[in-house]
Order: C-alpha cells, then structure tokens, then sequence
C-alpha cells in the first residue's frame, strides 16, 4: 500500500477534485481522506509524475518530508474535527483526540507543528474554529449560542471573546455588518 501525503486538501470538493486525478490515471485509491491518499499498489515513477504534476496544476502540493507530512495530518484532523455538523464533544480533550489520531504523543505533535508553522496547535485550531464561526454567522442559520455550542465553546462569551481577538468585531457585529 502507498501513503500519498497532500497539502491543501481542505473540503470534500478536494478529495473529489483528488481521486479523480488518481482515477485518470488508471491507479484507483483505497481511500482519499483530507491530506492523504491511500493505494493498493505501489505507484511507478511515471504514474507518481503524472499524478503529481496534475495535482499541482489544481493547486496540492505533495508533501515527502515527514514533519509535513504529519503537520498536513493535524491540519486535516482540524478540518474534519471542524466541519461536523455534531456539537463538538468537549468531555475528551483535544489534545488526546488528536494524539489518538495522529499516533503521536501530543507534545511530539505540539513542538513539531509549533517550529513548522510558527503557532501553536491552539492557535490554529481557534482560527480554524474562528473561520468556521464566520461561516456559520454568514449563513445565518444557527444563532450565535447553537454555533457556540457546536464549536465546542463552553459560553457564547467565550467564543465572542475569541471572535473579537482574531476578528476585531464581536460575532454579532460580524452578522450584523454582513462581512
């Protein structure tokens, strides 16, 4: 089986976007997850070059090193974390969660991401929870206390308190001004 690791795969559109490349070139992946791609069979240097230069064409990049490999593997566990529409469980902490995923211990995954993205998990992860909220908001589908409590929040006013930090305007503000 090989391992194909892929920056940028954010959406399920992505993973479409992924395995249809893989599929044009006659290799047939066992599953396609955000930033990773699995075969049955190994790919021949001229499979891998076509496959690699039509991703980069749709914007992925392939990741061959191993930090960015694991790196690509937090930022999908995020993105997949995110993009439930269940409440997030905020009885098991993140940290375990994404150790248990990963199959790392947490500070191995923590200083990693921290010297190769120049942030914390933490901070990313409030970004990424952040942008997710200002989707929501857009949408204007859920008030501000069900996309609280969908994130993961323990308060609406923790949430606007972050909301401020990273947006400058509160959640309300942001719906209101339509941005």
């Amino acid at each position: 089986m090989t391992k194909v690791y892929i920056k940028n795969m954010v959406c399920d559109r992505c993973k479409y976007v992924v395995r249809q490349v893989f599929e044009q070139s006659n290799v047939f992946p066992v599953t396609v997850e955000l930033g990773l791609v699995e075969t049955a069979q190994s790919l021949t240097s001229e499979e891998q070059q076509h496959i690699f230069t039509k991703l980069e064409e749709f914007g992925f990049e392939i990741l061959a090193d191993k930090q960015a490999q694991t790196v690509s593997q937090i930022k999908a566990f995020i993105t997949d974390y995110l993009q439930t529409e269940i409440p997030v469980d905020t009885t098991l902490k993140f940290s375990v969660l994404l150790a248990d995923k990963i199959g790392k211990d947490y500070k191995v995954l923590s200083q990693l991401f921290s010297e190769s993205e120049h942030q914390t998990i933490e901070q990313y992860l409030i970004e990424q929870k952040i942008q997710k909220a200002s989707e929501l908001l857009t949408y204007n589908q859920l008030n501000i206390s069900e996309i609280a409590n969908q994130l993961g929040y323990s308060s609406v006013q923790h949430l606007s308190n972050q909301f401020k930090k990273v947006k400058g305007v509160t959640p309300s503000e942001f719906r209101r001004e339509g941005k």
